[in-house]
């Protein structure tokens, strides 16, 4: 499944977390960065919307201007209408 905000190549995040520091994060940091909760991240990774930068130990970390950015996107609800009989 294609991952509809990825993350950047792993060399670019890993000069910008070197050069600028605070570009990667645990699920907490990325929640609060992003203004949502660690729950949301959860749910965005499952539906294909970010991926986690995966570390050996199994903990996961985020690339956090890309969580940011996927915040930014929020689209609106989905009505289901159901067909009448006439």
């Amino acid at each position: 499944m294609a991952v509809t905000f990825p993350n950047p190549d792993t060399i670019e995040v890993h000069f910008a977390q070197l050069h600028q520091g605070g570009q990667i994060g645990d699920i907490e940091e990325a929640a609060r960065a992003a203004g949502v909760k660690p729950v949301t991240i959860r749910v965005w990774v499952n539906r294909g919307k970010v991926e986690p930068i995966v570390r050996g130990d199994g903990r996961d970390l985020f690339h956090i201007p890309t969580i940011i950015e996927a915040s930014k996107s929020r689209p609106g609800r989905r009505w289901h209408t159901t067909a009448t009989a006439a």
